[in-house]
């Protein structure tokens, strides 16, 4: 079921990306012919590989059917092992073929660039931007996922999908789900109860588990995580800053007693 829906997220995001690729190219609205292709970064010239990654695809081959009971990742840990024993001599043969194809590299790429209108430029930068996001964005995830966050809870509808998807009749994924979003809605509040008691019930869990969890990153100095400012511990600037402004109320306090005495 999570193959299911995670395929059909892969599927919705890659018809997204062609509705804006269309509308950045200017499909329908008398595009110039030939600024699609231009606009993809797909078309910029590639980095040439480092020397020990041509080291891994000149050797890998080799390795394999001298290896073939080796797994992948065994694999290239095997070939990182030769590469660190290498002479510098034989490292240097890889590095030349490197610097050769870097120079080629820069020519293609100012070729590349010169080639480019301003408004291709920001739109290239702009899915630079979204890229590296994405990047970013999956790098949280997975450290969060390594960290042990807690699933957020699921909604009642979620869960009437998990348990009747293989059931429900559609030729496809999309089907299903449009099937069972049909039969939730025509469900009587009676129907649907039972599953948005589950839901209520699954939110509690993950309160719980949060509250747990954030302590236990409080204790790792992660306060970065922490979703309530409230439950970070104040810093010391704060601190010190408070206890500035206390001293300073205290001395008007007294200078005003002062003035009324006299």
């Amino acid at each position: 079921m999570a193959a299911a829906l995670a395929l059909l997220g892969r599927a919705a995001g890659l018809a997204d990306g062609a509705r804006r690729l269309l509308r950045g190219c200017g499909i329908g609205r008398a595009a110039e012919a030939g600024r699609c292709r231009a606009m993809s970064s797909a078309e910029r010239p590639k980095r040439p590989l480092s020397a020990y990654f041509r080291f891994l695809r000149d050797n890998q081959p080799p390795f394999r059917q001298q290896n073939p009971d080796l797994n992948t990742l065994e694999l290239v840990k095997k070939l990182a092992g030769v590469w660190r024993e290498l002479p510098a001599s034989q490292k240097q043969v890889y590095e030349e073929a490197r610097k050769t194809d870097w120079k080629k590299y820069e020519e293609q790429l100012a070729a590349y660039k010169a080639q480019l209108t301003p408004a291709q430029v920001a739109a290239l930068k702009e899915e630079r931007r979204k890229r590296l996001a994405k990047r970013r964005s999956f790098r949280i995830k997975r450290e969060l996922t390594v960290l042990g966050k807690p699933k957020r809870p699921r909604s009642g509808f979620n869960i009437f999908v998990s348990e009747n998807f293989q059931q429900s009749k559609g030729l496809s994924p999309t089907a299903k789900l449009k099937q069972l979003f049909e039969t939730w809605k025509n469900l009587s509040s009676s129907q649907k109860q039972p599953y948005l008691q589950l839901a209520q019930d699954d939110k509690v869990r993950y309160q719980n588990e949060m509250k747990s969890w954030e302590a236990k990153m409080l204790e790792l100095g992660r306060e970065d995580l922490i979703r309530s400012r409230e439950q970070r511990p104040k810093k010391k600037t704060d601190t010190a800053q408070e206890g500035s402004k206390a001293s300073l109320r205290e001395s008007l306090a007294k200078l005003k007693l002062k003035k009324s005495e006299e």
